[in-house]
């Protein structure tokens, strides 16, 4: 109850009312614009006040109406030249010169020169403005629509509750700002220095559920600035969110009929489906209790709810390995992230090979093709050392007559029949050897007779795999299937069905699951993040297809930058890259942390809604960050704060809040909305 009185309180707020008061006053603007406002403000009031720091938000009335009833709202920003900056500087000089007290008790100044020299300007960045409109309600625009000459105003800081108004201020008429769906994160901080700001009440920063699900998030910073930190306060938050969900969404599917009803929000706000999250956890922090968290991680928070994945055997962990000879989909996955950097045609060539069955099963034509595909394919997984399932001794695949004497000259080895692994690979390697040399012209004449290859472009990419050859009759000229042995720990003789089925169907009931892939290599990471991630991908784009509902999933990814493309990958193939500009349609949800802007695809971040940044140390990455939004009037303080000292201090940009808010994240606990 605690927090609906804090969000009732919040969307009660009257900032037209209430944003003007006489203790708070601040000064007067002597130039005001459609982007910026230069006040005059002296040193008495910045004391009455408790000071002006960067970003401080204030709000400029028009005084010469009473029935005009809207204020600007200003962040100061810098210092401001005043007209009277140099005759006051050239005084100051000469009194130091004469070595006379400028300030404190003693000081020597006279009443006239002491009161000049407390004004100073400052300089504001114009951020909107807040209005009544017909209906008697305040409403936000950020612009202004209209403005009259400086001396019109008067500037005043904000109380907490108006603050508190300010910060939780949504774009979207629809969105009550501090509405019961909407979920605490932090308070609002200007500055590193705290001396006024602990004074008094800190006003609270809620997040929105619908600024977060299906929406890409990202949070920059450098190490141990409070990422982890915020990345769990959303997790946290999200779980909160999802627990308000009303319906089943297999159950519910039966029942949806229209597209209305497919909405993934209820008429409340709230998400109408459970939740599901997907933690990579590349440094096992999510998935293990640590001293960070005061002893608690996610994990131990929703133990009902967390289903934990790991490359490796260990206690409260589901084992993540395929059964590469008979979750061939699955497997085929994983080999195309191992081998997704290697450039050379012949494995390009062997990735691009289609594996799916056909599903006209009474084309028997495409069906013998898909046939002798899948055999070469399990004979190279068998070269490579992949062991053979217990179940699985022979192997069969319509063979040819012809081709079974060229084997065998009395023709007994028949591939239809069923043989032996051994036997199938040899069977394959005589066929590739005799294929553009065959003295008896039965390629040559199979291509003039059915006018097509009897080895199509799939399979002689295979076959190349498999002899180490790639051309017929040619000498071992390439790694081949050797190229597979990289990847043999991730292989397991037994199980029939992917872990990947298990995963989408958890994540499809609202559970939370965390991959621990702290233990593998960068490589191993990258293959099964990208197999995770398209295979949710594809399953939420054939429900998208066939117009059944999804619910949001959420996909979190920690040290981003060893799993993303980088700035200048233009490919957007890459499933990161489609997940983030098509993961809205499909109700999939990107949150990811890493120390550098520069390093993550420009597709990436171009189409990111949520920002969360903490302290950055160069130049280069401030150049980057300048290019979004509002962060332009942080770059300065964003680089000299200390990392260090003011852990979680970021600076927040929200899907529905139309400006950059200045936020200290609070500490993520067990404790929360208890």
């Amino acid at each position: 109850m605690i927090i609906a009185d804090e969000i009732m309180k919040i969307a009660s707020v009257d900032p037209l009312k209430e944003g003007k008061q006489e203790e708070l006053f601040v000064g007067h603007p002597f130039s005001l614009d459609y982007f910026k406002s230069n006040v005059l403000i002296c040193d008495d009031d910045k004391k009455r006040v408790n000071g002006i720091a960067q970003g401080t938000f204030l709000l400029a009335f028009y005084d010469n109406e009473e029935t005009v009833e809207e204020a600007v709202l200003l962040r100061a920003l810098n210092p401001a030249k005043l007209p009277t900056d140099s005759a006051n500087i050239s005084s100051m000089i000469e009194y130091y010169k004469d070595n006379l007290a400028t300030s404190g008790k003693d000081s020597k100044l006279d009443n006239y020169t002491r009161y000049e020299f407390s004004f100073s300007g400052l300089e504001c960045r114009v951020l909107g403005t807040f209005y009544r409109n017909t209906d008697d309600k305040v409403e936000f625009g950020a612009d202004l629509e209209n403005f009259y000459s400086a001396h019109h105003y008067s500037v005043y800081k904000v109380n907490n509750n108006v603050l508190g108004y300010i910060v939780n201020q949504r774009d979207s008429p629809d969105i009550i700002p501090g509405n019961d769906n909407e979920y605490p994160i932090g308070v609002v901080r200007y500055s590193s220095t705290l001396r006024f700001q602990n004074k008094s009440e800190k006003a609270k920063v809620y997040i929105n559920p619908t600024d977060l699900l299906g929406k890409r998030s990202a949070l920059f910073g450098m190490t141990r600035t409070g990422k982890s930190n915020t990345v769990k306060k959303v997790i946290q938050a999200t779980t909160e969110i999802s627990s308000k969900s009303k319906f089943d969404l297999e159950a519910d599917w039966a029942k949806e009929q229209s597209k209305e009803k497919l909405s993934p929000f209820d008429l409340d706000g709230g998400p109408k489906y459970p939740v599901g999250q997907i933690i990579f956890d590349v440094n096992g922090e999510y998935a293990n209790a640590n001293m960070q968290d005061e002893g608690t991680a996610i994990f131990e928070m929703y133990k009902e709810k967390v289903v934990r994945y790991s490359v490796l055997n260990k206690d409260g962990f589901q084992v993540m390995k395929v059964n590469f000879y008979k979750q061939i989909s699955a497997g085929f996955e994983l080999i195309k992230s191992y081998l997704s950097t290697d450039t050379a045609d012949f494995v390009k060539s062997f990735l691009a090979v289609a594996l799916e069955e056909p599903t006209d099963k009474l084309d028997k034509s495409a069906v013998c093709r898909w046939e002798r595909k899948r055999a070469a394919y399990l004979c190279c997984l068998k070269l490579a050392g992949f062991s053979l399932p217990s179940d699985m001794k022979i192997i069969k695949f319509t063979g040819n007559s012809y081709l079974n004497k060229l084997v065998k000259k009395d023709g007994s080895l028949e591939p239809t029949k069923g043989i032996s692994f051994d036997q199938a690979i040899n069977w394959f390697q005589v066929v590739w050897e005799n294929y553009d040399k065959d003295k008896d012209n039965f390629f040559k004449d199979y291509r003039t007779k059915k006018d097509k290859e009897w080895a199509d472009e799939d399979l002689k990419a295979i076959l190349v795999f498999l002899t180490r050859k790639r051309k017929s009759g040619g000498s071992n000229d390439c790694n081949g299937y050797l190229k597979l042995r990289g990847i043999l720990d991730q292989h397991t003789s037994t199980g029939n069905e992917a872990f990947t089925i298990d995963i989408i169907n958890s994540l499809r009931k609202g559970k939370i699951i965390i991959v621990d892939i702290s233990q593998g290599n960068p490589g191993i990471q990258r293959m099964y993040s990208e197999m995770l991630c398209r295979g949710i991908f594809n399953d939420s784009m054939n429900h998208f297809i066939k117009n059944e509902a999804n619910n949001y999933i959420q996909f979190y990814f920690e040290e981003a930058h060893n799993l993303f493309p980088k700035k200048d990958d233009k490919d957007l193939s890459q499933i990161y890259n489609r997940i983030a500009k098509e993961g809205a349609k499909l109700n999939l949800g990107m949150i990811y942390a890493t120390q550098e802007v520069s390093s993550i695809s420009s597709n990436i971040l171009k189409n990111t809604q949520n920002w969360f940044i903490a302290h950055l140390n160069n130049e280069d990455e401030i150049r980057e960050l300048r290019k979004y939004y509002d962060f332009n009037d942080f770059t300065d303080a964003l680089i000299r704060f200390s990392a260090k000292n003011d852990k979680g201090f970021v600076r927040m940009k929200t899907y529905s809040n139309p400006f950059v808010v200045p936020v200290q994240i609070g500490k993520f606990s067990v404790a929360d909305n208890k």
